[in-house]
């Protein structure tokens, strides 16, 4: 019989196959607990994951390059476009502005403002400029042109051109083609002609000919008749007259009674000469031929006198040509 103050031992198989048991179960569920004394290793970085770091680096730096020439280009770009006159900056023209300006008087941008209009321009009315007009090509102008003045600095080709008007030219003048006037042609100035000229009329104050003078037509002294004063040599009842210019002319002499030598007729120019003229006097019939006559002469007139008496009661006739 055991003793009631000592417990009992368990013996026997039983209890020592289960203490052995529990032993090894404890055994494989504890975790291995690493050594105190070994040191830590570093973890190393897989392959991939260093190289795709190393690559996104180098990619900022590329934008980073891209992004300064970038900058670079547009500030360029910017400087080379405000050099324009007076800030003005270009407008386009929408398909709203162009649909308002069909209907109505619309006003597109301000003074400020350049109208870019790519495309072909149709204007079916009236197109007003309030300023200065400038044409970069060829201007061609179907109709035609109205100007209230117009200034060219080049060369200018006109097919037609009518000035109703005043036509002032400042320079030389050259034209290729035919020249009318339908009124009268001032010209202050010389004229020189390398061809031939042409005109049912021409008057001029003063004629110069350095070379030979061809006429194929009449000459007509034309002007004023000019005066008379009859002399003594006519006799009693005596008259004369004359018919011409100052440059030529007829005179007509009839004698009265007991005519006397003397002056028939003095003739007084119309206009004065600038020196003494040469007379040229001719008789015109036989009876004036008979006549001792001869000519004096001024600035202002010519006389046609006789040295001896002419017959009483007869009619006698002279031509006469006056040249400065």
């Amino acid at each position: 019989m055991a003793d009631e103050n000592n417990p009992q031992i368990p013996t026997g198989g039983s209890q020592e196959g289960e203490s052995l048991e529990g032993d090894e179960s404890q055994q494989q569920n504890a975790a291995p607990t690493p050594a105190k004394d070994a040191p830590n290793k570093p973890a190393k970085k897989g392959g991939l994951k260093g190289i795709f770091s190393r690559f996104s680096l180098y990619l900022l730096l590329f934008a980073f390059v891209i992004l300064i020439a970038v900058m670079v280009v547009v500030v360029a770009y910017l400087k080379s476009h405000t050099k324009a006159a007076n800030n003005i900056s270009d407008q386009t023209l929408s398909q709203n502005s162009i649909s308002q300006l069909a209907k109505s008087d619309v006003t597109v941008g301000d003074v400020k403002q350049t109208l870019s209009v790519q495309s072909n321009a149709v204007f079916a009315g009236q197109v007003l400029v309030r300023k200065d007009l400038q044409v970069a090509g060829k201007l061609e102008v179907g109709g035609s042109l109205s100007l209230t003045g117009i200034t060219v600095s080049g060369d200018s080709i006109f097919d037609q051109i009518q000035v109703n008007k005043n036509l002032q030219v400042a320079g030389d003048t050259a034209l290729q083609g035919q020249l009318t006037v339908q009124k009268s042609l001032n010209v202050n100035g010389g004229g020189t002609f390398n061809g031939a000229l042409s005109a049912p009329q021409l008057n001029v104050n003063i004629l110069q000919i350095n070379g030979d003078l061809n006429l194929t037509h009449h000459i007509s002294a034309g002007g004023a008749t000019p005066g008379r004063t009859s002399g003594t040599a006519l006799g009693g009842g005596g008259t004369a007259s004359v018919s011409g210019s100052d440059t030529a002319g007829s005179i007509t002499i009839s004698t009265g009674g007991s005519p006397s030598s003397g002056c028939f007729i003095t003739v007084n120019f119309v206009n004065k000469f600038n020196t003494t003229p040469h007379v040229v006097v001719s008789p015109v019939d036989a009876g004036s031929a008979t006549l001792q006559y001869y000519v004096t002469r001024t600035t202002t007139n010519f006389s046609v006198c006789t040295a001896n008496a002419a017959p009483s009661g007869q009619t006698f006739g002279f031509d006469y040509i006056v040249f400065d």
